[in-house]
């Protein structure tokens, strides 16, 4: 597949996980929208800056979504 649709099925993510009002469905959107970028940043020849900060969010969303208290 090539890297740059992977750029754009991330983009198209990240803007969709602003428009739901229920935090959770914004979260895992999101966490997919990130994940993507991380693939996209690894494919388009490791860049680093979207692959790290990426990475980052992702844990946020996956530490909100599974481990903090309810």
């Amino acid at each position: 597949m090539n890297p740059e649709i992977i750029g754009y099925i991330a983009m198209t993510l990240l803007v969709i996980s602003f428009i739901p009002k229920q935090i959770r469905l914004v979260r895992w959107i999101n966490l997919f929208a990130c994940l993507t970028f991380v693939v996209y940043g690894y494919f388009n020849g490791l860049l680093l800056p979207i692959i790290i900060s990426n990475a980052i969010v992702s844990c946020i969303q996956i530490y909100h979504l599974f481990l903090a208290k309810k």
